[in-house]
């Protein structure tokens, strides 16, 4: 096998594009809309699938939230997608596509990436946090990813607060946004909101302030749970500098409050940004054909 279409199933789009396997590149890349149904769902994986007609594909590899069991093909856990859990999804694709089908957690994929070839390449443990509609993540110990008795190893999106609230509504810009907008009748994106707070809008830096505080919090106390030589940073934020420059700020000004083991964190930017999921999946593919 040398060639298969990737895609990144994410909350708020798909992205796509053709892996080469020889070559290791992946090329004709695009982007979608995510559907707001299954059957919407598996018609743009099919027409995303038949853009490549003309090449000679040999599978599917799938970058998917949730906890991906990979024996079974069933997604369990919970995502921003509810309608691709719990029912045999890699098998009805692979009967749409007619083609082999792989699948696994999209924070898995990026982790898979990195750790081959990007930026942890030369590190044996480390922790990945993708954060982007919500928060995912990745644990990988001696190079392998940890997934954990029940898939759930590197959820990090749902570590609670001191209010119960999960890390995937108070750490990402989306949800940021979302609270924003509701209280103020705007309709601005997380990062027109963030830009609102670099140019001094105090409630605009309130909001912001919120995210940072919390990520550095989850940031922190996962330190101390494996200890790793970094915590590699994903998603779309991971190619804004000065967001992980704010981040470790923020860890920074965390650690000075404390009484004990004053130890921080080091944050590093993934370095395939949103290419990560697409080129892990890739990897996932063909280390099991």
């Amino acid at each position: 096998m040398e060639q298969i279409v990737s895609i990144d199933v994410g909350g708020t789009s798909i992205k796509y594009g053709l892996w080469n396997e020889s070559e290791q590149s992946l090329s004709s890349k695009g982007k979608v809309a995510t559907p707001k149904d299954l059957s919407g769902f598996y018609d743009v994986i099919k027409e995303i699938v038949t853009k490549f007609d003309d090449e000679q594909v040999d599978g599917v590899g799938f970058s998917i939230p949730g906890a991906v069991d990979q024996k079974t093909g069933v997604i369990g856990g919970i995502s921003a997608l509810p309608y691709i859990h719990n029912f045999p999804i890699q098998a009805e694709l692979e009967n749409l596509l007619n083609l082999t089908v792989t699948m696994e957690n999209d924070a898995n994929c990026a982790a898979l990436a990195e750790v081959a070839v990007g930026a942890a390449s030369d590190m044996n443990d480390v922790i990945f946090i993708i954060i982007g509609t919500g928060v995912g993540g990745a644990v990988v110990l001696n190079r392998q990813v940890i997934h954990g008795k029940h898939l759930l190893g590197g959820e990090f999106g749902m570590i609670l607060d001191d209010k119960n609230e999960r890390l995937s509504l108070r750490g990402t810009a989306v949800h940021m946004a979302e609270r924003y907008n509701g209280d103020s009748g705007q309709k601005f994106t997380g990062q027109e909101v963030f830009e609102l707070a670099e140019q001094g809008d105090a409630v605009a830096q309130r909001y912001t302030d919120d995210v940072y505080q919390n990520l550095a919090r989850a940031i922190y106390n996962l330190q101390f749970v494996v200890d790793p030589e970094a915590v590699i940073i994903g998603g779309g934020v991971s190619a804004n500098s000065n967001f992980i420059q704010k981040l470790d700020t923020e860890i920074k000004n965390l650690v000075k409050g404390v009484d004990d083991i004053k130890i921080v964190p080091t944050l590093i930017a993934a370095e395939y940004h949103n290419d990560a999921n697409l080129i892990g999946s890739a990897y996932n593919f063909f280390n099991k054909h």
